[in-house]
């Protein structure tokens, strides 16, 4: 067992309650929270004093490629090798930490190239955040990111296939429902896998206790998805407020991922991204936005999450997608949640993550300025500690 330190002069932000609290402390021991407090606390061994920096608890990002690379707009639609997509994943591995994110899931990766690195990641031999991964997609033949998914057509199919990435050992398993912005000859609203097909994949999962994803832009393809009994919905571009009521009934979460069209579009005439890929994201931006609008309103769930890796989306900007959000109707105190304990309890590990309370990991990270009256102090992170133990 580790001798206890106590991090001292915090102004904290635990994940639960609202706001942050001056003159705060917690205590770690053997990389877990002991106990949180006020005023000052008793001496130990080994004191950090916080000087005041706003700590909260390390950002969740629940949408990420983590192999793919942002300056390559065309990375994933070609074939690559595994050496070239590793080496990649690493570094973004330790960017992505160093920007204040100590837990991520993976939704899409060929090669089981993820499920490798999750153990690394997990278990300290790699830097940076911990990770839950989804592996290979599954995929109609010929729909949305079918160059890195499971091919897979009929209920049977996507049995079989969700049976193989379970006893692979995957977290979640991530269906492609609509077509999408990356993959060419397609648009958001192709109804790709159906709704018995859906239900026949996730049935599956839910069988093994496992979380499921899907990828889902166009309306019809939204509600597919959630009448067969999906747990997360990324992206969710066109929405109106019967597909709403539907998140809401069924107790869906959000992840909207609104960075990812914002950055196709912003840097994308210049930088040679496809222009089939910035026309699509140019023609859903508005929708997108007034759609998460709607649904922040009625009170959707929605956890923070990026799909970091596609086009110029880069991994240290994960916290943009706090000020688009904010932009488009959230509070800073949602966003906040949104980017912690709400996205923990999204992906089942509330209590471990996403909280400064006792029994949480002590991955914490230290702003310098108060997230709250400006949210983009989220993109400033001064300090990272990872199981109480500093790397930024």
């Amino acid at each position: 067992m580790s001798e206890l330190t106590v991090f001292y002069n915090a102004t904290l932000f635990d994940g639960i309650k609202q706001g942050f609290t001056a003159n705060s402390w917690f205590s770690v021991q053997d990389g877990k929270i002991v106990a949180v407090g006020t005023g000052e606390p008793a001496e130990s061994a080994h004191m950090v004093n916080c000087e005041g920096l706003y700590i909260m608890p390390g950002m969740i990002n629940a949408h990420t490629h983590l192999v793919s690379d942002p300056d390559d707009p065309t990375i994933l639609i070609r074939k690559n090798s595994i050496v070239t997509l590793t080496k990649k994943a690493i570094d973004n591995a330790r960017e992505l930490l160093e920007s204040g994110i100590v837990l991520i899931r993976d939704l899409g990766c060929p090669m089981d190239i993820d499920l490798e690195l999750r153990t690394m990641l997990n278990n300290g031999s790699l830097l940076g955040p911990d990770a839950l991964v989804s592996g290979t997609p599954i995929v109609m033949s010929g729909g949305h990111g079918y160059l890195l998914g499971l091919e897979s057509d009929g209920e049977d199919e996507v049995r079989k296939h969700t049976r193989q990435l379970l006893k692979k050992g995957v977290d979640v398993v991530k269906f492609m429902a609509s077509g999408g912005v990356v993959t060419g000859g397609e648009t958001p609203h192709d109804v790709q896998l159906s709704e018995a097909e859906l239900r026949a994949g996730i049935m599956e999962a839910k069988h093994k206790g496992k979380k499921t994803a899907a990828h889902a832009q166009g309306r019809q393809s939204i509600i597919n998805a959630i009448h067969a009994g999906i747990d997360t919905i990324e992206h969710g571009v066109y929405m109106d407020d019967e597909v709403i009521e539907l998140f809401l009934k069924h107790e869906v979460t959000l992840v909207p991922t609104l960075v990812a069209p914002y950055y196709i579009v912003e840097a994308g005439k210049e930088n040679k991204v496809p222009q089939y890929m910035v026309d699509k994201s140019q023609g859903m931006m508005d929708d997108h936005l007034k759609s998460f609008a709607k649904a922040v309103k009625a009170g959707v769930t929605i956890a923070l999450g990026t799909d970091a890796g596609t086009p110029f989306n880069h991994y240290r900007n994960t916290a943009f997608e706090l000020v688009l959000m904010t932009q488009a109707g959230m509070s800073n105190q949602q966003a906040l949640f949104s980017a912690t304990s709400v996205a923990a309890k999204t992906l089942g590990v509330e209590g471990k993550y996403g909280v400064i309370a006792p029994g949480a990991f002590a991955d914490v990270i230290g702003l310098s300025a108060n997230p709250l009256e400006d949210i983009s102090a989220c993109l400033s992170v001064e300090r990272v500690y990872k199981r109480g133990v500093s790397v930024k």
